[in-house]
């Protein structure tokens, strides 16, 4: 399923120490995103026990998002002092997942029921906002026979 672990940049495999299983990618993802959990996602290019009938094209999901004044004066101070900054991981976290969402939205407007090759990439404009995206394969799949 979908990689929500590591939240690095452009994300390619499963969550760390999964070593990029699908079957523990999918119980990660519906344990983190249980609402995801009936449209298959995959970073592989296959999902297990599906066969792609149909391939619809790239769908994605974008988000961009800013953090606030009040918000990055005191992510700014822990910045100072080192460790995580708890602000920025719930921040990237909630946009992720946003994007997912809306991932999810464009592909079954085009018709799929799985997205496969899933990606996130997330960039900076500026120096106040952040741009993230979640993209994939549309697909149309059914059971293996």
């Amino acid at each position: 399923m979908a990689d929500m672990a590591g939240m690095q940049g452009n994300m390619q495999g499963g969550p760390q120490g999964m070593g990029g299983d699908p079957y523990q990618q999918q119980a990660y993802m519906q344990q983190m995103m249980p609402s995801v959990g009936s449209f298959p996602i995959t970073t592989a290019l296959e999902l297990p026990g599906m066969v792609v009938v149909q391939n619809l094209g790239i769908c994605y999901g974008l988000v961009v998002r800013s953090m606030g004044a009040g918000k990055s004066i005191v992510a700014g101070f822990k910045s100072i002092a080192g460790g995580e900054i708890k602000q920025y991981t719930r921040l990237v976290e909630d946009s992720r997942r946003q994007a997912i969402d809306r991932m999810i939205d464009n592909a079954r407007q085009m018709g799929a029921n799985a997205i496969i090759s899933m990606r996130f990439d997330s960039s900076d404009i500026g120096q106040a906002f952040t741009e993230i995206v979640a993209y994939g394969t549309a697909v149309v799949v059914s059971s293996r026979q």
